[in-house]
């Protein structure tokens, strides 16, 4: 769902390396019509083309595609030149072997290396080069890459293993979000692992279709929250859109071919619950309507299938620590 919003930890850390260089990050949180007063609220949350566009602003006021992070600036421009390089190889192994030796030319940069182990294949990131104390310029470009090769060959690889050199952070829940498969912390390496089969696939993509994915990305590569075919991911299809009418879990246990008891069992694996999913959703959903609609607070609660307004304004409060009014006077 593009509802599916964005965690405040990950704007307070894009904006970490614009503060180093002196950059006002006020202004650039009201160019986005989003009050800094907003991110004090450790529970807060955006859309996620707010957070897209944040990171192309970003871009444009640093002059540099690692925001700040890197010993030295990467021009816009550099990630496009990569994708030009690499679209007429023929395999997604020779695509990657050729986006990594582009990236390699400019040596003062995260170093990226693809490698096989028998029937797997890693993506490994070295970020010694790096100031990035939130990790947040390594995370994007995992995440960047995952999504370019994934797009070059028309499907979704699905990642085996994600791992990280450090320990797991306290949001650690949105990951699911970044990395919806096993994830590993503290480990010797910062690297995505996936099945070797996919370096085998052709390109599916050339110059005419590169001219449109340019035109959003990187930024919309990180904006879109991809829960992949994780069970959350699963379930929050299920539900859609329309409050009213969710199917309970005995329902959704069904469709999904598994007893309810079982359900239960792998959200509490994941970490979660179908009370916490739905609430989730109904929070993701009420930021939406909040920042999208002139629609009254009143309605919204009623969409989201609360009863009485007050118990919407409590529920968004434990949820994100500001009342829906507050939440719209800070996104105006």
């Amino acid at each position: 769902m593009r509802e599916r919003t964005i965690a405040s930890h990950f704007v307070r850390a894009a904006l970490r390396g614009a503060e180093r260089h002196g950059l006002d990050c006020s202004s650039i949180l009201r160019q986005l019509n989003i009050q800094p007063a907003l991110l004090e609220e450790p529970r807060a949350r955006i859309a996620p083309e707010q957070f897209a566009r944040l990171m192309q602003l970003l871009w444009e006021k640093l002059d540099d595609e690692y925001m700040g992070f890197g010993s030295n600036r990467s021009k816009p421009g550099t990630f496009a030149m990569m994708c030009y390089a690499l679209i007429h190889c023929h395999t997604l192994e020779k695509a990657l072997a050729r986006g990594t030796l582009f990236y390699s030319l400019f040596p003062d940069g995260p170093s990226i290396t693809l490698t096989r182990e028998g029937e797997w294949a890693r993506l490994t990131l070295d970020d010694s080069s790096l100031w990035d104390p939130d990790h947040f310029l390594v995370e994007s470009l995992l995440v960047i890459w995952h999504r370019l090769a994934s797009w070059l060959i028309g499907q979704r690889i699905r990642l085996e293993e994600a791992t990280f050199t450090y320990p797991e952070p306290e949001h650690s829940a949105e990951y699911d979000l970044l990395f919806p498969n096993p994830r590993r912390f503290a480990a010797d390496s910062i690297s995505l692992r996936f099945q070797a089969r996919y370096l085998s696939m052709p390109l599916l993509q050339d110059e005419r279709t590169l001219k449109h994915f340019l035109e959003r990305s990187p930024a919309d590569l990180l904006a879109r929250p991809d829960g992949g075919d994780s069970l959350i991911s699963q379930i929050r299809r299920l539900l859609g859109r329309d409050c009213s009418s969710w199917p309970d879990l005995e329902a959704v246990a069904k469709q999904l071919h598994m007893s309810p008891q079982t359900l239960r069992r792998h959200l509490r694996e994941e970490g979660s619950s179908f009370q916490e999913l739905k609430d989730h959703l109904r929070r993701d959903l009420a930021i939406y309507h909040l920042g999208r609609d002139n629609l009254p607070i009143q309605d919204i609660a009623e969409q989201l299938g609360f009863s009485e307004p007050s118990a919407f304004h409590r529920a968004f409060k434990k949820w994100t620590g500001l009342t829906p009014g507050t939440y719209r006077a800070q996104e105006s």
